[in-house]
């Protein structure tokens, strides 16, 4: 069995190309992949080559760990069947290839267990379903606190702000730098930080994983107050400890998305509590990921880039 998928053979040398493909065994399920989008986080480092080592990495890779897609094919002990909607996590089916994250194909072999039925009326969208959860894991998490400060409008920026509001709590305060991205909002409020002169924010999260922030961060606390890194750090962090010691400042790092997070993303989504819309500003046949991979991490209107499968077939 094979199947195109995007191949990321080294650091800025990517191609679409043909892998083998696993056969399902007994409770796999065959996935036909309509979308996958491109993380602007962990994707750009597996990209640049600027990801830190962890198990499992290394080269050629299939990278995506946001999709959506048909199942074509179900095991007998499968708890899926032919013809549903699903939300695919990646995959790890592409032999000598490794699935890091391995949703950006387009068919995919997985544990029928791992994927997330979905309303087929969520269209592309919800291949976005991965970083909502991800921004529901960072303010839902163990021992946590609402947001009242959010720097960074880019697509965690604003799930988080949305998911924010939708619990109930006080619309917080958005810091984007880049001037095209301080559209979009709906019900909060988004400055430059040299417009905002608030310097006793509670709780700060940060979604641009830029680690020299911090010390900036840590000046617009309130005593006692805390910052959370929901982004994704490729370098050591580091603060000045002063500032730091005199504000009594927390730090709190909010880990991936679990199962949970997806599940009750889902339902936030579904219930209309939670809006995925006019997030994805791109989307190119998958045949052209080596120009869509740059579009998204170069061009600063690039908010989202997904990648449709179903032109590439």
């Amino acid at each position: 069995m094979e199947t195109k998928a995007v191949i990321l053979e080294a650091p800025r040398q990517l191609r679409c190309d043909v892998v083998p493909l696993t056969r399902p065994q007994n409770t796999d399920v065959l996935v036909a992949i309509r979308h996958s989008g491109v993380s602007a986080g962990t994707e750009r480092l597996l990209w640049t080559g600027t990801m830190p080592p962890f198990p499992g990495m290394g080269y050629p890779l299939v990278p995506g760990y946001e999709a959506v897609g048909e199942v074509i094919e179900a095991g007998p002990g499968s708890a899926l069947r032919v013809g549903q909607t699903v939300f695919v996590p990646g995959a790890n089916c592409f032999g000598e290839v490794r699935g890091l994250f391995g949703g950006a194909a387009e068919t995919i072999s997985t544990a029928a267990e791992r994927l997330l039925p979905v309303d087929p009326g969520m269209g592309r969208e919800a291949a976005l379903l991965a970083l909502a959860a991800t921004a529901r894991h960072a303010i839902a998490g163990f021992d946590t606190s609402m947001p009242d400060l959010i720097v960074g409008h880019g697509v965690l920026g604003r799930l988080l702000a949305r998911l924010t509001i939708a619990a109930g709590a006080p619309a917080p305060m958005v810091w984007e730098t880049n001037p095209k991205r301080r559209t979009g909002a709906a019900g909060y409020e988004v400055l430059h930080p040299d417009a905002d002169p608030c310097r006793n924010y509670a709780c700060i999260f940060d979604a641009t994983g830029k680690s020299d922030l911090l010390n900036s961060l840590i000046g617009r606390l309130a005593k006692g107050g805390e910052i959370v890194l929901a982004g994704f750090y490729p370098e050591p962090i580091s603060f000045a400890f002063p500032l730091a010691f005199m504000k009594e400042a927390r730090f709190r790092v909010a880990a991936e998305w679990t199962r949970e997070d997806l599940f009750a993303t889902r339902t936030l989504v579904e219930s209309g509590a939670l809006s995925l819309g006019d997030l994805i500003t791109h989307c190119r046949p998958a045949e052209e990921a080596p120009s869509a991979y740059e579009t998204a991490f170069e061009d600063p209107d690039c908010l989202k880039m997904i990648l449709d499968w179903g032109v590439a077939a």
